[in-house]
């Protein structure tokens, strides 16, 4: 899968004025987006699934454009076949867990019923082993379930890519390694192109085959320091290609 990234955005609250400038090209399987809050890294995110409008630029996934401003190009975010995991997973609160992983497969503004059935579903409902929780609401699951059924809920509809926010932020220290270990094995096996953004360095370590480091919307040269939110000190990664 070949990312090909080139944004500009400007956005504007008040007197203050925030410039994302992002280019970057990879070929990896997985890239990581690094860099501390208010770097632009859910920006450039959202600009990849089509849910922010860049300025100007051009992105492309494989070899489909999503997005050029001089060819008038921009794929609504449904018909561009990426999976998008939210950071607080953006579940829904009303429908039980199989509703809401069918709600991925979803098309027009009717909610799956409470009983939805499909083989994919099901298989994800498997693959995660969530079958005994189906009928239960979001409010019922713990942080990993929770986890396990908004990317279920972004698999579903077998996506080209996955785009990834900042997945175990939300979790403790202790379900987020659990969690970041079995999202590393079945990112192997499905072998499925992802994104992922974070401010921990050792989300960079595990997924990092490329690292584009981010500092207030631009990207750094390699082997620059990027600061950690949850540490004091500065981390300098040099894993995989830059």
């Amino acid at each position: 899968m070949h990312f090909d990234i080139d944004i500009h955005k400007t956005l504007r609250s008040g007197k203050r004025t925030f410039d994302l400038r992002v280019r970057f090209q990879s070929d990896s399987q997985r890239v990581v987006i690094f860099g501390p809050s208010g770097s632009g890294k859910t920006l450039t995110l959202k600009a990849i699934a089509g849910l922010m409008r860049p300025d100007q630029g051009r992105i492309s996934v494989g070899d489909t454009v999503l997005f050029d401003s001089g060819k008038r190009i921009d794929l609504a975010a449904q018909a561009r076949r990426v999976g998008y995991l939210f950071q607080d997973y953006a579940l829904f609160p009303h429908l039980n867990v199989r509703q809401n992983i069918a709600f991925g497969q979803a098309r027009g503004w009717l909610n799956p019923g409470a009983a939805a059935h499909s083989d994919a579903v099901d298989y994800w409902l498997h693959a995660f082993h969530l079958e005994h929780l189906a009928h239960q609401s979001p409010s019922e699951l713990s942080g990993g379930q929770r986890q396990r059924v908004a990317l279920a809920r972004a698999l579903v509809p077998n996506p080209s890519a996955l785009l990834l926010d900042e997945p175990f932020a939300a979790l403790d220290p202790h379900l987020r390694v659990l969690l970041r270990d079995e999202l590393d094995r079945l990112q192997r096996h499905l072998q499925i192109p992802m994104v992922l953004i974070t401010h921990d360095p050792a989300d960079a370590e595990v997924f990092g085959e490329h690292i584009v480091r981010l500092h207030e919307g631009i990207v750094q040269p390699d082997g620059a320091p990027v600061v950690d939110e949850t540490a004091s000190d500065e981390y300098h990664l040099s894993l995989g290609p830059q």
